[in-house]
């Protein structure tokens, strides 16, 4: 592509992203008649107007909405690389304010931080536990996790864990009250410990899947909580089945204190994602963060 392409795109970001002329000819040094020669010249070699312009305002085309979701991105993640190295200089400082689930701390950040916080002593991390999909940017968090394919395509998205799977457990003493489900329909007839959604309020459906057959097996059962790790716990001490990471329920399967079933309908998902919004420049702060807790096979 030739120099002169990408810099009339960024002359199209920079206008979409002010919604003036005047104020991204501004930014960028040059006149708004030189900015609205390249941002013309681009819609000329693609053959579709990009923005549509009025007297009083500037705004993006359908057709220039979904070309700049799709470009602009990798423009701004240049430009936080190359703003990152000059970060290097400077002392990383500040709270980084995080939302998630209390299982990915237990199980990807809570390895780390020791290590991080004493190298980084002038960084504050704060969690918020979260089991709905929250709305990063209006509750001013730096990031979210989730789910890779949970990760909205406008965010950007850093693996920071493993593949992994659910599994469905019960105890030894609920199972010799209990016959063992051998199809998820068999569901409904069992006490199952259910999870309720911060969002919405719901119950979370135990999503299943066998090969090509997908199913949301939505159970109940006495006793529900909006955490999954004392589901766990409630497991172990006979009070239905669980729906639980296989990682959390990992020591008691080895010590026998849970038995898995059903284990054909869970299969791996996507690992977990450390999910931002596209900015110009990260905090050297968060920066350190998400290369930290970066997932490395």
């Amino acid at each position: 592509m030739p120099l002169s392409d990408l810099s009339d795109i960024q002359a199209l970001i920079a206008v979409a992203r002010e919604r003036s002329f005047s104020k991204a000819a501004s930014k960028l040094g040059v006149t708004p008649s030189a900015l609205s020669h390249k941002v013309s010249g681009l819609e000329q070699r693609v053959g579709i107007r990009l923005l549509s312009r009025t007297t009083r305002s500037v705004a993006p085309t359908e057709a220039g909405e979904r070309f700049l979701l799709a470009v602009a991105p990798h423009f701004e993640q240049i430009d936080a690389e190359i703003a990152a190295l000059g970060d290097l200089r400077d002392k990383p400082a500040g709270t980084i304010r995080i939302t998630c689930n209390d299982y990915v701390i237990d199980t990807i950040f809570r390895p780390k931080l020791s290590e991080f916080l004493a190298e980084y002593p002038d960084i504050k991390v704060e969690f918020s536990i979260d089991y709905g999909f929250t709305d990063i940017v209006q509750q001013r968090f730096d990031a979210g996790v989730r789910l890779g394919e949970a990760v909205s395509k406008d965010m950007i998205a850093t693996r920071i864990g493993p593949d992994w799977r659910f599994a469905i457990v019960g105890s030894p003493g609920y199972f010799n009250r209990r016959s063992k489900p051998e199809t998820p329909q068999d569901l409904t007839n069992h006490n199952c410990i259910t999870l309720r959604l911060t969002s919405g309020g719901g119950i979370y459906a135990w999503e299943l899947q066998n090969g090509d057959r997908e199913l949301n097996a939505r159970v109940s059962g006495q006793m529900t909580f909006n955490s999954i790790v004392p589901v766990v716990g409630a497991a172990v001490d006979g009070l239905g089945l669980a729906h639980v990471p296989e990682e959390l329920a990992r020591p008691y399967l080895e010590s026998g204190q849970l038995i898995e079933v059903l284990r054909e309908w869970n299969p791996h998902w996507q690992g977990y994602h450390l999910y931002y919004p596209s900015r110009r420049h990260s905090s050297p702060a968060f920066t350190k963060f998400v290369e930290t807790f970066r997932y490395r096979v």
